[in-house]
């Protein structure tokens, strides 16, 4: 096809999300490199984010156009190789297990604590806030911290998992709080330094390790933005080894798991090119079906709680922190990477806002509440 032909081919499709090219209005994207419609239709995506990253495109509202291109279904009609070679890589490989498994923490958590202290404000706490009654990101972050502690019912004493700690904020919150003891593994060694400097004088443990080593009892277990990089084929030894862990043999039916996950609408196993290349390597979204398959004859679900329209403020909150606080990360990271991390952001705000992903909190308990679950909200 031409170059013209492509074009059109183009504002075709973004008619459909109310999207033009060289339109004055925010979400409308203006092309700098007419190349860039070949480049998209041979590579999704890949091809979409490597041009914004380049400079090929720009566009004012970046999140707003990501939210008509997505609500109006728009990127179903990019079929492309490098589309299917990343969901066949996900579905027949177990990108997570071994070496793999500690892929993620070099490649995104380990970019430098610089970047996540600006990013993340108050506390380092890379997950969804809840906004029911915040105003603000760090209002919302301690409300999410304080909700999970209250649907676990932590008590002075308790010795609590945190599978995935990352910076130790949870851990710390719950010692503080609620006088809990705790452990927290990471396969990030810049997030197990922090943990440890952060949780420091308090009873709390970080550690280097792989979650599927872990073999001993504790009174309760969370888990906070980490299932996302377990992969389907991990997820019943992540819960078998969760079940393991769990105290379960008391009066009350044993102690309680905390599941925070991102979820998606949208068939299993279907990671982005572009997601999976720069920012999440060998990380997916789960289905709800493969969690409930995965959790069979292992938990009772007594809750299922989503509030994914919560994650929008949250990424959006984080990208402005991050571009106040280029002009001293400007230093560190060069304006490819800030084109990157801003596409990143607004997309992933966008998703959230089509609400074609969720943001979940499963409570789970080894063998049913005695008398029932009453839930925190």
């Amino acid at each position: 096809m031409t170059e013209d032909s492509l074009k059109a081919r183009a504002q075709e499709l973004l008619a459909h999300a109310g999207v033009r090219i060289d339109g004055d209005a925010p979400h409308d994207v203006r092309v700098h490199e007419p190349q860039l419609y070949a480049r998209v239709f041979a590579h999704g995506s890949l091809g979409l984010g490597e041009a914004y990253m380049d400079g090929w495109w720009d566009c004012a509202d970046l999140a707003g156009f990501f939210f008509r291109v997505l609500d109006a279904h728009v990127d179903e009609h990019l079929k492309t190789l490098d589309t299917l070679l990343a969901h066949l890589r996900a579905r027949f490989v177990n990108l997570q297990r071994g070496e793999r498994a500690w892929e993620i923490g070099k490649a995104h958590y380990d970019l430098g604590n610089d970047l996540f202290h600006a990013m993340l404000g108050k506390r380092l706490v890379y997950s969804c806030g809840y906004w029911k009654d915040a105003s603000d990101l760090d209002a919302a972050q301690e409300a999410k911290l304080d909700l999970v502690c209250r649907k676990l019912q932590l008590k002075p004493g308790m010795r609590v998992l945190d599978i995935g700690c990352g910076w130790g904020e949870a851990l710390k919150f719950a010692a503080e709080r609620y006088g809990a003891r705790g452990v927290g593994v990471t396969v990030s060694e810049q997030q197990a330094a922090y943990a440890r400097e952060l949780c420091a004088g308090l009873p709390v443990e970080i550690r280097l390790q792989d979650y599927r080593e872990l073999d001993e009892r504790f009174d309760a277990i969370f888990s906070i933005g980490m299932f996302e990089h377990v992969g389907w084929k991990n997820y019943r030894t992540y819960f078998e080894t969760a079940r393991r862990c769990l105290a379960g043999d008391g009066p009350a039916g044993g102690g309680l798991f905390l599941l925070h996950a991102i979820g998606t609408n949208e068939a299993p196993s279907r990671p982005d090119p572009w997601i999976e290349k720069y920012i999440f390597p060998n990380s997916m979204i789960p289905a709800a079906s493969q969690v409930t398959a995965a959790l069979e004859g292992l938990f009772v679900v007594e809750d299922w709680h989503n509030f994914g329209a919560d994650y929008e403020r949250t990424l959006m909150a984080w990208r402005a922190n991050v571009e106040a606080a280029w002009p001293q990360l400007a230093a560190r990271y060069d304006e490819r990477f800030r084109r990157m991390w801003r596409f990143y952001l607004s997309c992933s705000a966008a998703v959230f806002r089509a609400r074609r992903d969720q943001l979940w909190q499963l409570t789970l308990s080894p063998r049913g509440v005695r008398g029932g679950y009453r839930v925190p909200r």
